[in-house]
């Protein structure tokens, strides 16, 4: 058995034809019995690199799916009206890109939402599902306070979130201890195109998933940071109580970009995901 591992990166083509950049970690198969397929998708304003700590806990038991979402890193930053279900196509044609008929898919914050609009539009390409940090649903007021975020962006400039930002992506104790990681991920933010930001902010300000829930028959993992306070832990117990086939775990101590802060406690969540039976 083969077991070097190949890693490319590439670029797939949207049905609108965006580019959506992606990297994938294959284990050439030399004829010996396929490997679980697993796709991550990130959160806003940041990139495929938000997994670069659970990537490699990953590979030794699954191929591995990384991208960019349309409008953020090295993907078509196109101005236009995204709704999750467009993003959601991106991630079908990305699948067709490289082959793969079904995945298990893991999503955190906007990349939750992804994850579970990708679930509810093909249903038969999941053959599990991970939802972390993330919800169904922002709320009441999430149209408005979405929009007030990126009119923020618009006329004063990324750099007047950064703060903002830091403290609800990893507790204070990890910026602390690892300030060169939370500098990476904040000069991706601060790289963004204020426009795509817009969109997406607006797009997860109307976002209301859950009208998929009562669908979802793989099985799903709900995961949040004990400390999210942007998507708080009353946020994941929704979408466990809807979701028949689920289970949920209250990670201590971290907040929103748990990828990012306990890689390994993502790692384990996922790799116990693909132990039951889709």
């Amino acid at each position: 058995m083969n077991n070097l591992l190949t890693s490319y990166m590439g670029n797939a083509t949207a049905p609108d034809g965006a580019s959506i950049a992606f990297t994938l970690h294959v284990q050439p198969r030399d004829g010996s019995p396929a490997r679980p397929c697993i796709v991550l998708i990130h959160s806003l304003a940041l990139d495929r690199h938000i997994w670069d700590g659970v990537v490699p806990l990953l590979t030794p038991h699954a191929d591995v799916l990384t991208y960019d979402c349309r409008g953020h890193g090295q993907s078509a930053r196109v101005k236009m009206t995204y709704t999750p279900e467009l993003f959601a196509n991106d991630l079908a044609s990305l699948l067709d890109h490289v082959n793969w008929p079904r995945a298990t898919v893991a999503g955190c914050s906007m990349g939750g939402c992804i994850a579970q609009a990708f679930a509810g539009v093909y249903p038969d390409r999941v053959e599990r599902l991970a939802v972390i940090d993330s919800t169904a649903w922002y709320g009441p007021t999430a149209p408005k306070d979405w929009r007030e975020r990126a009119t923020t962006a618009a006329t004063k400039g990324f750099a007047a979130l950064s703060a903002f930002q830091a403290t609800r992506w990893v507790s204070d104790a990890f910026r602390e201890a690892h300030p060169e990681v939370v500098r990476a991920h904040m000069d991706v933010f601060l790289a963004n195109d204020v426009d795509c930001y817009r969109s997406t902010c607006e797009m997860l300000g109307d976002a209301d998933l859950r009208h998929y829930q009562a669908s979802m028959r793989m099985p799903v993992s709900v995961i949040v940071g004990e400390e999210d306070y942007a998507t708080p832990v009353a946020m994941s117990e929704q979408i466990h109580q809807a979701v028949a086939n689920s289970t949920l775990a209250v990670l201590p101590n971290v907040r929103h970009i748990t990828p990012v802060e306990c890689p390994d406690l993502i790692a384990d969540k996922i790799l116990a995901l693909l132990k039951q039976i889709a």
